[in-house]
């Protein structure tokens, strides 16, 4: 009987990070125990009208909420850690624990949101080993990467070690003197390495990733030489390079002034926890700025990527309060687009260029270096940690292959990788690891009010490509047109006389109430004068979609307004008042 029982095996299932740059979500789940290794976002693409943040579809943890045993965060990057407070408001996370920057960031943002009651948040040191639960324990070594304070984890469960790298790159000169924990893992791939994943975002690049101290020569040699104000733009949660910076503002006996909610707020923490060394003097406000001669000042800035709402971007269309660029200026993007970016960010440079500044950007400046490790440095982490099974994680789905093409090199069967998609079930036992069906794993779009459903962006994208046309009418009791339809093209290119389209739109209504107006309405002696509006507004709306279609030789979205009177005639009682409905098309009635 006993041998017909299966053996429990470890299911590792991402929900984000896989053939995409971003919403790294990962879970652990081992009988009914589940681990959550971070959290992040991703940033919405073009045609994504709207939306200000992408998440990972968490109908799986939603339906598996009573099985979540806790939450473990490698490092504080809004991919990694800016899902969290939407998620919580859907489950409760009973403890989250991660290193100290990452949870200072966190609390904020739980508080901003309203759900910090529904966690704990608990601070890890380097070797720091927690109980999750138990089946999970959790132990946190460090690494390098482009924020301070990160961590790879080695997962202890039933099975045997699994290793997850969270982000990393090999700096052996780290700026802040905290250096990768490579002895630990060596000591974990002596023991033995069940399975390891592995961050694979620079998988294509040979050699390895240059130090973050190495663009300290480069900045130096642009603030010294800057004759004017300096703005200087990088990622908000770059600790090491925004330390560099405020060190050199320092040297240079400029003062800073920092634009940006995001910056602010990373600085600050950072300075708390020490991580960030300067005098409170290096600091100015923006007021006070204003009052410095101009090769004084460096504005230390948000919006490197482009963002709509970052600091940089305003400043480039002239829309931000307080700042505006004057000949002179010098602009340096010390940070390079990520996937999807690249448009946005030569536009803000395009834009700061025609106001009279000087911009220094792009790689050949030597002005930024990657967070995460390339070809070389994948190998170092595959011949310490000697994984029986290897998943490549975060990365493109062309990464992910070359990635595992280095671990086949480094002596990893083939039949021992797995290269898989969000929402894959990865089934993991000691003797084999292999791809057992799938969970739910689309996106979820977020904006300002909250979740933006199917239905909504279609409508959205709808209005964006081809514009909208609305048809106004009121009808009375009888089926006759009170006033003349009122026919507005919004966004809509056609060769069609305007007039004549409205022509033809008026004509079909009348056809219906004169031809059809008895399949709407009813008269007996006892109920009096009754209308299906329903009914009557589905044949308008079909009728008008087909015909504005035919005409245009497009597809705008057709709003339909129909007004009735309130009260009928009379001697005339009415059955039905107005209806409202939602159509794909985005009718209505009122």
């Amino acid at each position: 009987m006993s041998k017909n029982l299966k053996k429990p095996t470890l299911k590792i299932i991402p929900l984000g990070g896989l053939h995409e740059i971003g919403k790294n979500t990962c879970i652990f789940e081992y009988e009914d125990e589940i681990l959550l290794i971070d959290a992040g976002i991703a940033f919405p693409t073009d045609g994504m009208h709207g939306v200000n943040i992408v998440l990972p579809d968490m109908t799986y943890l939603r339906e598996n909420r009573t099985k979540i045993r806790g939450m473990i965060v490698t490092h504080g990057h809004e991919d990694h850690i800016g899902g969290i407070p939407y998620h919580l408001k859907q489950f409760d996370i009973p403890v989250i624990y991660g290193p100290k920057l990452a949870i200072a960031l966190l609390r904020d943002k739980l508080e901003e949101a309203g759900v910090s009651d529904r966690t704990t948040l608990k601070t890890a040191e380097p070797r720091d080993m927690v109980r999750i639960s138990d089946s999970f324990l959790v132990e946190f070594i460090r690494n390098t990467h482009s924020i301070t304070d990160s961590f790879s984890i080695a997962i202890h469960t039933p099975l045997g070690v699994v290793i997850h790298t969270g982000d990393f790159k090999v700096d052996y000169t780290p700026v802040d003197g905290q250096h990768f924990d490579l002895q630990r893992l060596a000591e974990h791939g002596e023991k033995g390495v069940l399975c390891l994943l592995s961050d694979s975002t620079n998988a294509e690049v040979l050699g390895i990733t240059p130090s973050e101290r190495s663009v300290y020569p480069n900045l130096d040699r642009i603030i010294s030489q800057a004759p004017g104000r300096l703005l200087i733009t990088t990622f908000a949660s770059s600790v090491h390079r925004v330390n560099i910076i405020l060190q050199l503002a320092e040297k240079h006996k400029r003062k800073v002034a920092v634009v940006g909610r995001s910056m602010l707020n990373v600085i600050a923490h950072a300075r708390e926890l020490g991580y960030i060394k300067c005098p409170d003097d290096v600091f100015v406000s923006l007021k006070v700025m204003r009052n410095l001669s101009d090769e004084k000042v460096l504005m230390l800035t948000t919006g490197s990527q482009g963002e709509p709402l970052a600091a940089l971007t305003r400043i480039s269309t002239g829309q931000h309060p307080h700042i505006r660029v004057q000949k002179g200026d010098t602009v340096v993007f010390s940070a390079n687009p990520i996937p999807g970016n690249t448009i946005a960010v030569m536009n803000t440079i395009d834009r700061l260029m025609m106001q009279g500044a000087e911009v220094i950007y792009g790689r050949h400046q030597g002005i930024h270096v990657s967070g995460h490790g390339c070809q070389e440095e994948h190998k170092l982490m595959l011949a310490l940690t000697r994984p029986k099974f290897f998943i490549p994680i975060h990365g493109e789905h062309r990464m992910l292959l070359k990635h595992a093409q280095t671990a086949h090199s480094m002596g990893v069967p083939t039949e021992n990788m797995v290269i898989v998609k969000n929402g894959d079930i990865v089934e993991v036992s000691p003797d084999n690891i292999d791809v057992l069906g799938q969970v739910p794993s689309g996106i979820e779009l977020v904006d300002q009010t909250g979740v933006v459903h199917d239905h909504v962006m279609h409508d959205r994208q709808q209005l964006a490509e081809e514009g909208v046309v609305t048809v106004a009418t009121a009808i009375n009791w009888q089926g006759k047109l009170m006033a003349k339809p009122e026919v507005h093209l919004r966004g809509v290119v056609t060769k069609v006389e305007r007039s004549l389209l409205e022509q033809l739109i008026i004509r079909a209504i009348e056809r219906i109430l004169s031809e059809r107006w008895d399949e709407f309405s009813h008269d007996d002696n006892r109920s009096g004068i009754g209308v299906n509006w329903k009914f009557f507004q589905e044949e308008i709306e079909t009728t008008l979609q087909r015909l504005v279609r035919r005409e245009l030789r497009s597809q705008p979205m057709v709003v339909f307004l129909l007004q009735t009177p309130e009260e009928p005639e009379p001697g005339e009682r009415p059955v039905t008042k107005t209806y409202r409905r939602r159509r794909s098309t985005a009718s209505a009635m009122s």
